[in-house]
């Protein structure tokens, strides 16, 4: 399966978390307490940073890929980091970068 994905940065992760989740309709399916949320439904990989100095940005975007393996990062033409990934090197990469998830 090929998901789209996108990450933002939020200024306050629980609240954005019961924003986000109303939206979805859907709850997220990693939280790491104060830091991230990562939401996967079956067409969407969406993810939020709790960093409130950034809020509103845009961090990446790209795709999860069960038919890759790893994790790679490029930047196009105007400068947006685009993530291609298969779901065990994401979920890897959460618990290296933020700890591990509830």
């Amino acid at each position: 399966m090929k998901r789209f994905h996108i990450a933002l940065v939020v200024n306050d992760l629980q609240a954005s978390i019961a924003d986000y989740s109303q939206r979805l309709r859907f709850d997220p399916t990693v939280v790491v307490p104060g830091k991230y949320a990562m939401w996967r439904t079956d067409l969407l990989n969406f993810s939020i940073n709790q960093m409130p100095e950034r809020a509103g940005e845009l961090r990446h975007i790209g795709f999860e890929d069960e038919a890759v393996q790893g994790f790679s990062s490029t930047h196009d033409i105007n400068g947006i980091e685009w993530e291609l990934f298969s779901p065990q090197a994401q979920d890897k990469k959460i618990v290296e970068t933020y700890g591990t998830p509830f």
